[in-house]
């Protein structure tokens, strides 16, 4: 396949011509005739990626686009950060794969992970290499857990995403996952999210229908439930009730984790210290798969084998974490979040005004934009749906999520320059602008 135009440096938007392009339409029919009908991203986002550098990603057609998806987070330093993807190249000549045999690299890798804790965390905890995703790690960390307290049941939150794997989809909230799939993992008991007062009544209520469970599974910023927060008093009250009833607190951090809302860990901004902390996406800095749960020493009651997984010694992830946390260090990328943080708010700000825009919000490099009819309030999944489209043609990659769709989500690298998140939210908020009614619809 040849590319029909010459190729755009990856340092500015720019889109010729309609979506897909011919050569990205022909990948993609090739797609859809032999692949899974489960694949999403393409069907939002009809293009067919070539090439990518930094914040920028080039289709097969040589359209050039700002990524604010980044591999749905994982990108925390960009496509192919030329340092970090150095370490993998000298790591690969060296070791690809290691199961769970210590390792230099391995070890190294674990240091560097640790050394991100405070000093009165780090020594009290342990780390555990997953399977090399998310979902995989959520699996470990319920497992864990059920295996230390010798209790069965798990409380998670309405509105929380932990994974498609089969346990992790049943501790998720998204019902229209678990539409079609019977008997998932029972003993699951879901509680409005930032409302602990529910959850302690019925934990503490002797006729409150629920037996002690084995963790209390907890995202502090949900992001595919749409990028909410979670309430300062109401994680304070979830861990002081978890710790006087001795449930493990497990934290979710596979997208919130390594930077993304401007400390290295979310729950950091909270004033708490899970049990259980659970840790992916961005681990590696650049894409490469890995997947970890640090916990507390005393949940360590596992027998060897208890959870394991052919894939879980990724030796070239390892040395890309490694040096993904020195270039993070030294180049004050937390930093930067927080600054950029402080710059979207400001500039997606006017957004607020606007009928069909019910919030805009945020932490660090991690905001959303809810959409819904201001007469009903029903959520506006159409008009989400037309704000990605239009952001797309006009050289803005974002993604969707919360209720129904309705909420335009951006999760930008977490070294991205002012001048770029400069342009991506003009182009945004012209979407946004563009796409969405001046006034409420007619009843």
């Amino acid at each position: 396949m040849t590319s029909l135009v010459t190729a755009r440096p990856l340092t500015a938007p720019y889109v010729e011509g309609e979506l897909p392009g011919p050569l990205s339409a022909e990948l993609l029919a090739r797609q859809e005739l032999r692949e899974s009908s489960a694949r999403t991203y393409p069907r939002h986002l009809p293009i067919a990626l070539e090439e990518g550098s930094g914040s920028f990603v080039r289709d097969v057609d040589g359209n050039v686009f700002i990524d604010f998806l980044a591999g749905a987070g994982v990108l925390s330093l960009g496509h192919n950060h030329p340092e970090v993807v150095a370490s993998v190249t000298r790591q690969l000549g060296l070791l690809a794969h290691g199961l769970d045999f210590p390792t230099p690299v391995k070890d190294a890798f674990t240091e560097a992970q640790l050394s991100m804790l405070r000093p009165g965390l780090r020594d009290k905890m342990k780390i555990h290499f997953c399977g090399p995703t998310g979902a995989n790690a959520v699996e470990a960390a319920i497992k864990l857990c059920k295996t230390a307290t010798g209790r069965g049941d798990v409380v998670s939150f309405q509105g929380g995403f932990h994974g498609s794997t089969h346990a992790a989809m049943a501790l998720s909230g998204l019902v229209s996952a678990k539409r079609n799939v019977a008997n998932t993992m029972p003993g699951v008991h879901f509680f409005p999210y930032n409302r602990a007062e529910y959850l302690e009544q019925a934990l503490t209520d002797s006729l409150g229908g629920i037996p002690l469970p084995a963790a209390v599974l907890l995202e502090l910023v949900q992001g595919e439930g749409g990028v909410v927060p979670a309430r300062p008093e109401f994680v304070r009250r979830v861990r002081d009730l978890t710790r006087d009833l001795g449930i493990p607190l497990v934290v979710d951090e596979v997208q919130t984790g390594c930077g993304r809302t401007g400390t290295w860990f979310a729950f950091e901004q909270y004033g708490v210290e899970p049990d259980v902390v659970v840790a992916s996406k961005a681990l590696s800095g650049i894409g490469m798969p890995v997947a970890v749960i640090l916990y507390d020493a005393a949940l360590d009651t596992w027998e060897a084998g208890a959870h394991i997984g052919t894939f879980r010694g990724n030796q070239l992830a390892f040395a890309a974490g490694v040096e993904a946390i020195r270039v993070i260090r030294r180049d004050d990328v937390l930093g930067n979040v927080r600054r950029r943080g402080e710059q979207i708010a400001d500039r997606l700000a006017p957004l607020t005004g606007r009928p069909w825009v019910r919030e805009v919000r945020g932490r660090g490099l991690m905001w959303g934009i809810e959409l819904a009819d201001p007469v009903t309030g029903r959520p506006a999944t159409e008009a989400a749906s037309a704000v990605q489209a239009h952001a797309l043609r006009h050289g803005l990659i974002v993604e969707l999520g919360g209720r129904d769709d309705c909420v335009v989500r951006i999760l930008p690298p977490l070294n991205v320059t002012a001048e770029v998140v400069d342009t991506a939210c003009s182009i945004l908020v012209d979407a946004v602008t563009a796409r969405t009614p001046r006034a409420p619809a007619c009843p």
